[in-house]
């Protein structure tokens, strides 16, 4: 049994338990502007990426964990399932479980490639971690400029490119447009340790392939 049987039997057996996972409110995004405008929105949104220590664009940095729930889909399958992010030092575990059989895999980031567990002849390695689950999994994630946007944050402009980003009436972000990604957020919580707010459910999309998180704990140093 390949890969993607495994992972679409993952997703069988989670999608009726995770019917019920909220979904994120798709508002119209304000005014998209590029990240070096000088509105006030767009001055307090780099104030709190410096306070996130993500101003220079490192998605790998600092330390932070993330639990929730995850769904996917690349346009043929889809799949749901529980999610746990960590990351410190420049590496990174991504976990995915379903809740009834157990059956997931677990990603590691380092600075020289990713490792793979829980597919058929794994562990498996290579260079890149997106590249890596595409292959493996069937699965689209976008893993390098995700750990930013996930805290609605852009990724560095010199590896990802230009990033355009909307506000909503409150001025927090409300989508950034990156890498062929665009990415929309709906509610936010305010970090206990750091106290900077973050984003409570996200949605990536690219062409068929789309990311939906609902983050239920963050801990951000």
């Amino acid at each position: 049994m390949n890969a993607r049987v495994v992972l679409a039997a993952l997703g069988v057996a989670v999608l009726a338990g995770c019917q019920g996972m909220p979904v994120a409110r798709q508002a119209a995004p304000g005014t998209i502007i590029g990240t070096d405008a000088d509105s006030a929105q767009a001055v307090a949104q780099r104030q709190r990426i410096e306070r996130l220590g993500l101003a220079a664009g490192d998605c790998a940095s600092p330390a932070w964990a993330m639990t929730g729930r995850v769904a996917l889909s690349n346009g043929k399958d889809g799949g749901s399932g529980r999610i746990e992010w960590s990351q410190s030092a420049g590496k990174a575990r991504i976990e995915l479980t379903a809740p009834v059989t157990r059956q997931g895999w677990a990603l590691e980031v380092d600075v020289e490639g990713a490792t793979l567990q829980g597919v058929p002849d794994g562990p498996v390695r290579g260079t890149d971690a997106a590249a890596l689950l595409r292959e493996r999994t069937g699965w689209d994630i976008p893993v390098a400029g995700l750990g930013c946007w996930v805290r609605g944050a852009w990724a560095s402009e010199t590896a990802f490119g230009a990033a355009l980003v909307g506000y909503g009436e409150d001025g927090r972000v409300q989508r950034i447009e990156q890498a062929g990604w665009i990415i929309d957020y709906a509610d936010w919580k305010p970090d206990a340790i750091s106290g900077v707010d973050l984003p409570a459910r996200i949605t990536a999309l690219r062409k068929t392939d789309r990311v939906r998180l609902v983050v239920d704990r963050w801990a951000v140093d």
